[in-house]
């Protein structure tokens, strides 16, 4: 029987930081999630360790992604899950594509089922630990 991490296929995803806060609350909230989701969504990610990264549907199916910086603080970021990609290499590929002006992203890691990774129903992707690469403009990926 395979262990449940093996049946985890990981998937990125490009997204664009809006704010940064102290908090993944404030920065739920600040990504437009009411407060009481924002606290619900917050607790039902203990149980799980060492989570990066949080992701939210909002204003009628418009995803977001909290996500831990390097330094600890928290962004909230527009999502583009529609973009998910099978390396980080090609989900910096389409952030370069995205960041205009002095805008900042970051390539952001989602672990999915692998019975479910291959129809990329959104809805069963489940936020991994995984670390997130920051990408700033005219930075190139190498």
């Amino acid at each position: 029987m395979d262990s449940p991490a093996r049946q985890l296929a990981q998937t990125y995803f490009p997204a664009i930081v809006r704010t940064e806060h102290d908090s993944p609350l404030d920065a739920l909230v600040a990504a437009c999630v009411p407060r009481h989701e924002a606290m619900d969504l917050l607790t039902a990610s203990w149980a799980g360790a060492d989570r990066h990264c949080l992701i939210a549907v909002v204003d009628g199916g418009r995803p977001v992604a909290v996500l831990r910086t390097p330094a600890g603080r928290w962004v909230a970021c527009n999502a583009y899950l529609a973009d998910l990609c099978a390396t980080p290499g090609q989900a910096a590929q389409r952030l370069e594509k995205l960041l205009k002006s002095a805008r900042r992203g970051y390539v952001a890691c989602l672990a999915m089922d692998r019975a479910k990774a291959h129809a990329a129903g959104v809805l069963s992707a489940q936020p991994a630990g995984c670390r997130n690469a920051q990408l700033s403009p005219g930075q190139k990926r190498r």
